[in-house]
């Protein structure tokens, strides 16, 4: 923060899908999240997000639309019996929120407080769904992970992420987070929330295709 960065990738040249836009964003990402670290431990401050510390894969990973469309397609494209399966958690974890009323509740999010926001977000957590493809406590498709799981790092202990709070938990600072800029990018409906949460990925690809 603070100090100028120089940064160099290449982007199309034409108009293209906006899906086409998510390698560039990923990019971008991987470069502000190595910089943030850099500043984390220069600062004395560890990184303790590691395989086996698996409570951020129980939030509620906000997608945009066009990450949607690549993680129902990463799931299409899966071989047999293991895309059967991932669409069973998918299924199973979609109805415990439509039973609860989850769904229901972040339909009005973007007219909530910030307080009643977090609220929502710590109901999801505390619901204990783990994320479809968290296998032996570690992300399954960890390089085509979302844009919101690459920014989400901490340097407080790892056994406080299971009970987080503004004063147990301390996170890496992004200053710049793509990902809050990727939810504009190709969207269909600018009247609604601008995001998707991770459990209804596949859900939502088919009611919109």
């Amino acid at each position: 923060r603070g100090r100028p960065v120089d940064m160099e990738m290449t982007v199309p040249a034409t108009p293209v899908k906006a899906r086409r836009m998510l390698p560039v964003f990923q990019a971008m990402t991987s470069s502000f999240v190595d910089l943030s670290i850099q500043a984390a431990e220069g600062a004395g401050r560890n990184i303790s997000c590691k395989k086996g510390c698996d409570a951020c894969c129980r939030q509620a990973v906000p997608l945009a639309e066009i990450e949607v469309y690549e993680i129902a397609d990463l799931v299409e494209n899966l071989p047999e019996p293991r895309r059967t399966e991932i669409k069973r958690r998918f299924e199973e974890g979609c109805r415990r929120f439509h039973e609860n009323g989850w769904f229901d509740r972040l339909d009005d999010y973007a007219r909530l407080s910030f307080d009643e926001r977090g609220q929502i977000i710590k109901d999801y957590f505390y619901e204990n769904v783990a994320c479809p493809f968290l296998e032996e406590q570690s992300c399954s498709i960890q390089p085509d992970r979302p844009i919101g799981c690459r920014e989400y790092l901490v340097t407080s202990p790892a056994e406080n992420c299971s009970r987080p709070s503004n004063e147990t938990i301390r996170m890496v600072d992004m200053p710049i987070q793509p990902s809050k800029s990727l939810r504009y990018v190709g969207r269909g409906n600018p009247g609604r929330v601008n995001f998707v949460p991770m459990i209804r990925a596949l859900e939502w690809a088919e009611k919109m295709p």
